[in-house]
């Protein structure tokens, strides 16, 4: 089991996510700050602590705000000839065709449950048992026939731009080999039997939780990945530049996390999906549940109206930033004590616990941030500054629907948040609907049988690419879940029974919608700049009326 003291060593983030609620912060011995004090941020110590913001000057402060806000919107309809509909919900009237539009998702259940078999031996086998599926589940009873699977969410529509630069071409090996040099291992799917070979140490156990989740979808849909042979890279950054490769197909297919519009990595879930056991952060699925019954316990309209932040703010200049934007009237923001937490094993990262106020703050790490689909799952409307990293799952949310967009300029990000905060706060039910569309996606789209199914869907696509038949390097080793967990202690192997499929999946995955073309990849980004044009509208002239 690796070690925890990895973690302050690292220059990798984790900041939000990855914090005690804010009732648990470690005093120290010092006395708390009064609620309006205004306190440099230093060290371990946060901003502020304490209370609630004195009530009259809140309550004079919304008034000013209402006002203020009605006579914006009134200007603001009356300059631009758009509806009623428009003020009360800032991008339902952009939306038009948008396929990130929200809506229900189905969630889906086997007819019949067939155990995926799983056993230890001893207690400490770490080799592979030769009886598990390699072929599909057999059909159910045409009386106890599944339904029609449901379309797949809207973010399925990237895999194929994703794969787009090899599209013609085809991958060779020697391309998938161009990508050893930046690759942590290479994955090697061999008749439904999955081979790993290992070039170097990841940070944390984030290739052993990818690597399981892998496993997992091969017991989950057994006999359905087809042979493959790929390269991964567990890190922050994105490496495989666009501009590298004149001819995007000589570009290594490297899987990875997260991209920007510069690069050309493959995304795929990250580990966090499975457990991080390093911070004490539990698989997806059974936090996202754990969250739910936390957000029925605090409604939205009772919780703190500020939006929240703690991290660490020395992974990236931005999150240095945001620490600025400290105002006693508007924002809770925190330094993280990497070392404390460590010490006391992030036995107070309490996820579920963490969505007590009305806002949440999204900001970047090095480059995206695994506490994205934590904060979205909170019911609280999400402020997320403006990055251009994106993960797998990203690409389906729409400014002004799921999120409220900051501006990351030095000079605008304060002023953004503190408007955000104050509208939201006098305008409740358009502000609570970002939130409940944000969590809705947490939940519906981003359920764990969606997260498996694009995992699928897009190591299908990119295995049907490959030019040659993929075998077994004389180097790696064969693995599956009782090699992995068997051996296993601690809260590795905790996180690891969380998250293992214990049944086989009897239905088909979701199914992929035709992929985005440029033109609606523009127009959604387009869609997107203009509820942010709009924000700043409202910004200026709330400024000239204040």
């Amino acid at each position: 089991m690796r070690s925890s003291n990895q973690l302050v060593e690292a220059d990798e983030e984790e900041g939000e996510a990855l914090v005690p609620v804010e009732d648990d912060i470690p005093d120290h011995g010092g006395c708390k700050k009064p609620p309006d004090a205004e306190v440099e941020v230093q060290g371990a110590r946060p901003s502020w602590t304490g209370g609630a913001v004195n009530t009259k000057r809140r309550q004079v402060g919304r008034v000013g705000l209402v006002i203020g806000g009605l006579v914006l919107l009134a200007l603001l309809l009356g300059a631009t000839g758009t509806t009623t509909r428009w003020a009360v919900d800032l991008g339902a009237a952009t939306f038009g065709n948008d396929a990130r539009r929200p809506h229900s998702r189905p969630h889906r259940t086997s007819s019949r449950l067939v155990p995926v078999p799983f056993t230890c031996g001893n207690g400490t086998t770490a080799t592979c048992p030769r009886y598990y599926a390699s072929a599909p589940a057999p059909a159910p009873a045409a009386a106890h026939a599944p339904p029609p699977p449901p379309d797949c969410p809207s973010y399925f529509r990237h895999i194929e731009r994703d794969l787009q630069p090899w599209r013609v071409s085809g991958i060779t090996r020697e391309v998938v080999e161009r990508g050893r040099r930046q690759a942590h291992f290479r994955l090697v799917v061999v008749d439904g039997r999955a081979y790993l070979e290992t070039y170097k140490r990841a940070f944390q156990t984030r290739d052993v939780f990818t690597q399981w989740g892998i496993l997992q979808l091969l017991r989950r849909y057994p006999g359905r990945v087809p042979d493959l042979d790929l390269m991964f890279n567990c890190e922050d950054m994105p490496e495989v530049r666009a501009a590298a490769y004149p001819d995007p197909a000589a570009a290594p297919p490297l899987f990875r996390y997260c991209k920007d519009q510069s690069t050309l990595d493959v995304l795929f879930p990250d580990w966090s999906f499975w457990g991080w056991p390093e911070v004490n952060i539990r698989p997806w699925a059974p936090l996202l549940a754990e969250v739910a019954e936390e957000n029925a316990r605090m409604p939205w309209p009772e919780r703190e109206p500020y939006a929240y932040w703690k991290g660490n703010p020395d992974v990236s200049p931005l999150r240095g930033e945001l620490l600025r934007c400290n105002d006693s009237h508007t924002t809770r923001l925190y330094r993280q004590d990497w070392g404390f937490a460590n010490r006391n094993g992030f036995r107070d990262s309490n996820l579920a616990r963490q969505c007590r106020h009305r806002y949440k703050m999204y900001v970047q790490g090095r480059s995206w941030s695994v506490s994205r689909k934590y904060i979205l799952a909170c019911d609280s409307p999400v402020l997320a500054v403006s990055s251009p990293f994106q993960d797998f799952f990203s690409r389906g949310l729409a400014a002004g629907t799921h999120y409220w967009p900051i501006d990351p300029a030095r000079t605008k990000m304060c002023p953004a948040i503190r408007f955000a905060v104050g509208w939201g706060n006098a305008h409740p039910a358009q502000a609570g609907r970002i939130g409940v569309a944000g969590s809705a996606f947490a939940r519906d789209d981003m359920a764990m049988e969606y997260v498996y199914d694009y995992m699928l869907h897009v190591l299908t696509r990119y295995a049907a690419l490959l030019r040659y038949k993929p075998t077994v390097p004389e180097r790696a080793v064969e693995m599956c879940p009782e090699s992995m967990a068997c051996p296993a202690g601690g809260s590795e192997r905790n996180f690891m029974m969380q998250s293992r499929e214990k049944y086989v999946a009897d239905y088909e995955p979701c199914k992929m919608q035709p992929p985005f073309t440029a033109d609606e990849v523009r127009q959604m980004a387009q869609r997107d700049d203009d509820v942010r044009r709009k924000i700043d509208k409202m910004m200026t002239m709330s400024e000239k009326h204040s």
